[in-house]
């Protein structure tokens, strides 16, 4: 229901009555006082009354679409609510300032910025950084707009981004109020992942750098001193071919890693029976694990374990976690492969793949970072069993395109379990156009 105002030309009949009643009953008492002393018939008095009532009636101010009220009358155009409400709704951390630098309104990101942020109080006791002060000064000493950036460290580390905008809002009668606008954008997201893409340049160079490294110099010696060295050509021949398998294998993973990431928006549809892939990469891994004089224990459901995902990223990732448990869980002497369903009725089940060794297990300090790009415990055991450094970062990709996600659990002397988790075929949804999986990292 649409309230009207009393000011307005739209009012009821009775309200424009009762506030013209002195105009009508003056003017009644008049006309009858003439007519008393002879001045006027009734006639005339009575077309009299009904003009001045007619005048005191009619709504003049129909054509005003917007009427001012007394509340607005004088108010200054930066603390309307109008303005309040704006500022309030920026999504980044905003704050605006009188022309002297006090605060007139300022929204939640900025009170979580600057908690000692107060209104008509000046923004520099609540903004102690010099890059914000100096920023400030700048603007309402030249009104023009400035930007500064600056480091904020309480409580974490953040790189934030600071705009100032002066302003000018008319005023009602024609002039203008001066006042300034500040934003602030966070930049940290943006700056870590640079220095996310500067990492991985440089340990994929790095890694790459050393086994050509040490190809080169075979090579140089192959064709001078060892020339005619058969003994000395077959090893330096053997380490070669290591440090060829070991780049080949360096390249693979991170053409597959960059495979998975492009594709990491579009959830896999077919569904996928997992037990076969076990066997097939537990079959393939039974040399290697005769050579590290492993044992792997299996342990399969009987029927199908459906998921919906793509065989050949469920294959690598299968071959990633039971090959690190034969490589760095060796000196346990077995590994146990355990994949298990939901129980019957649990909607919101997951099908779960366990890799546990019984080896010398992972320092808890390690455990968060484990799936970051080229980290290792161990960078010379690493290197040593043939590692990339990239195989649980593929993991971790693979299972974030399939709505899984990994746990690993690990204790030193008591061996480590890797469990792959993904959701059951009958939770899982069939991805709506355009639907996106958050980047991890």
């Amino acid at each position: 229901m649409t309230m009207t105002s009393p000011n307005s030309g739209f009012a009821p009949w009775s309200d424009r009555l009762r506030r013209s009643a002195i105009i009508l009953i003056a003017t009644a008492l008049g006309l009858a006082a003439s007519m008393m002393f002879g001045g006027l018939t009734l006639p005339q008095a009575g077309m009299i009354f009904l003009a001045i009532a007619g005048a005191a009636l009619v709504p003049w101010n129909l054509h005003q679409s917007v009427p001012a009220t007394d509340d607005m009358v004088g108010a200054r155009p930066a603390e309307t609510p109008v303005v309040q409400a704006l500022v309030g709704g920026m999504p980044d951390a905003a704050v605006l300032l009188d022309r002297a630098g006090r605060v007139l309104h300022f929204n939640v990101a900025a009170s979580q910025l600057a908690p000692a942020l107060r209104k008509n109080e000046l923004a520099l006791f609540a903004l102690r950084s010099p890059e914000i002060i100096a920023a400030l000064r700048e603007a309402i000493a030249t009104r023009e707009p400035q930007r500064a950036s600056y480091v904020d460290h309480v409580p974490i580390d953040r790189w934030m981004e600071l705009i100032v905008t002066p302003l000018s809002l008319p005023t009602a009668f024609g002039g203008s109020e001066y006042c300034i606008l500040m934003t602030f954008h966070d930049q940290t997201p943006l700056r870590r992942v640079e220095e996310m893409r500067a990492d991985f340049v440089a340990n994929a160079s790095h890694e790459l750098r050393t086994p050509l490294a040490a190809l080169s110099g075979f090579i140089d010696t192959l064709q001078g001193p060892a020339r005619d060295d058969p003994k000395a050509r077959e090893r330096f021949l053997g380490i070669m071919h290591a440090q060829a398998t070991r780049m080949a294998r360096l390249i693979d993973d991170l053409l597959s890693l960059s495979r998975v990431e492009l594709s990491a928006h579009v959830r896999p549809e077919k569904m996928v029976d997992v037990v076969p892939l076990v066997r097939q990469v537990v079959d393939g891994l039974e040399p290697l694990a005769s050579e590290r004089q492993v044992a792997i224990e299996v342990e399969l459901p009987d029927g199908a374990v459906n998921v919906a995902g793509d065989s050949e990223e469920l294959l690598r990732l299968l071959e990633n976690l039971i090959e690190n448990g034969l490589k760095y869980g060796a000196s346990g002497g077995r590994v146990v492969v355990t994949l298990s369903e939901p129980a019957p009725g649990d909607a919101g089940g997951e099908v779960r793949l366990a890799v546990r060794d019984f080896g010398p297990g992972i320092a808890p300090e390690h455990l968060p970072r484990l799936t970051e790009r080229f980290y290792r415990v161990d960078v010379g055991d690493s290197r040593a069993q043939g590692g990339t450094g990239l195989g649980l970062s593929l993991v971790k990709h693979i299972l974030n395109r399939h709505r899984g996600r990994l746990l690993i659990e690990s204790m030193p002397g008591h061996g480590a379990t890797f469990t792959a988790c993904f959701p059951a075929a009958k939770a899982a949804e069939k991805p709506s156009a355009g639907e996106k999986v958050p980047a991890k990292e």
